[in-house]
């Protein structure tokens, strides 16, 4: 489609001004923050309920099974009823669930408000990316999704320290309570930003412009996936084409997942054991610097080239980059020279998968984020379930060429396409009619 002034349809969006990102970014941190918060205040929470360290585990246990299952429904959700109110619900029911936390009478009421913190945890991200998305200009969505997604990346180095200074000077109860109260507060603007920008009518026939998902039949049939429309074998083979290709596209996410986090999880405990102590939160700068800088670079270059470009991209490099920080543990300067490489490199990956699904499966954009997000809690619970024993019984190092071994198959999955439906250097229909 071209506009009067001869420019595509795409140039001619108006995308997002600066409030509606930041008020996504800031969701974005303080959901992150109530997650990355917990590890740190374990101790004290223990001590609070007379638990063991281990049995407070549970509580990261609970809140990530709920994501984990609570995700995908709260995408089909998102697709069929209107985002902004799911998002508004979800954030209630976040912030209640924070309260619920910080008022615990037992640890089994603690572990119920923990469960249903990560059920409404799994409404709001997804559904903000995928409010974020469909309003952005198409040629800068990918960049768009890193800036939102920074704030989860921040809170992972600034608000989950914090978070715990706040535990441990007034009291762990507190960091929920000031969370409860941000999340509340961010609901009222979230019901009103989103309406006063709608869905641009220059949008992909395929995307919603009412902020509700497309009516059909129920199932992760993702007919609307462009590539896959056009299977043979009738709708029936096209629908098993499209659910294959969306398990494969989000299996990467969960390999993805596997290799970063072994690293991170047990970064801290590594430099630990190895009387490093000190290096620890400095180092972990490095990487979460790193790892915002990374997401930045990799959702531009995403929007400007084929998405599974960047993705096999950063796969690649995160299986070479895990290795060297395997090989160079634990000299301190080394360490942080190679976590500063890794870190960038591997969290390109995120905002580019994320803007591959969003082509791929326009009619099912918050299902398949809420899908990747799952996939990435089912990798990070896979990496401290599998990574505490093989540290324990082989080393360290060991671990991380084991999670830079799990990125190359990742490579290798990361192969699926959408068709071109649109592109500034796609001739309009007009022009490719023979005369």
């Amino acid at each position: 489609m071209r506009s009067p002034r001869g420019e595509s349809a795409e140039e001619t969006v108006p995308g997002l001004s600066a409030g509606p990102v930041a008020l996504a970014w800031l969701t974005q941190f303080l959901v992150g923050t109530d997650l990355f918060v917990v590890a740190p205040l374990l101790p004290h929470i223990a001590a609070s309920f007379a638990v063991s360290a281990a049995g407070t585990g549970l509580l990261v246990t609970a809140f990530s099974v709920a994501y984990v299952v609570g995700s995908p429904v709260a995408g089909r959700l998102c697709d069929r009823r209107d985002r902004a109110t799911v998002l508004v619900a979800a954030l209630v029911l976040f912030s209640a669930a924070n309260i619920g936390t910080a008022l615990a009478p037992g640890f089994g009421m603690l572990l119920v408000a923990r469960a249903v913190a990560g059920l409404a945890a799994a409404a709001t991200g997804p559904t903000v990316y995928a409010l974020v998305s469909s309003r952005a200009r198409p040629q800068a969505r990918a960049q768009v999704l890193a800036v939102v997604g920074s704030g989860l990346l921040t809170a992972l180095w600034v608000g989950a320290p914090a978070g715990s200074l706040l535990g441990r000077y007034v009291g762990w109860q507190a960091a929920f309570v000031i969370l409860a109260a941000g999340t509340f507060l961010l609901a009222f603007p979230h019901a009103f930003v989103w309406r006063a920008h709608p869905v641009p009518a220059t949008a992909s026939p395929t995307e919603p412009r009412d902020g509700s998902g497309p009516q059909g039949p129920p199932g992760l049939a993702l007919q609307g996936a462009p590539a896959l429309e056009g299977a043979p074998g009738g709708p029936r083979r096209a629908g098993r084409s499209a659910a294959g290709a969306a398990a494969s596209a989000v299996a990467v996410t969960a390999l993805w997942a596997f290799s970063v986090y072994s690293l991170y999880t047990f970064l801290a405990v590594a430099l630990h054991t190895e009387g490093q102590a000190t290096a620890v939160t400095w180092l972990l700068v490095v990487y979460g610097v790193g790892a915002v800088v990374g997401g930045q670079v990799g959702g531009r270059f995403a929007d400007r080239v084929d998405p599974v470009r960047i993705t096999r991209s950063a796969l690649a490099l995160t299986a070479v980059l895990e290795a060297v920080v395997a090989m160079v543990f634990p000299t301190t300067w080394a360490l942080a020279c190679a976590l500063a490489l890794f870190a960038p490199a591997a969290y390109a990956f995120f905002p580019a998968q994320q803007r591959h699904l969003l082509d791929t499966f326009p009619r099912r954009a918050t299902t398949m984020l809420s899908w990747n997000n799952s996939a990435l809690f089912v990798g990070l619970s896979l990496a401290g379930a599998a990574g505490g024993q093989i540290v324990h019984d082989l080393g360290y190092p060991v671990l991380l060429y084991i999670g830079a071994a799990v990125a190359l198959p990742a490579c290798l999955v990361a192969r699926c396409r959408p068709a071109r439906t649109r592109g500034k250097d796609e001739r309009p229909e007009q022009a490719r009619r023979p005369h």
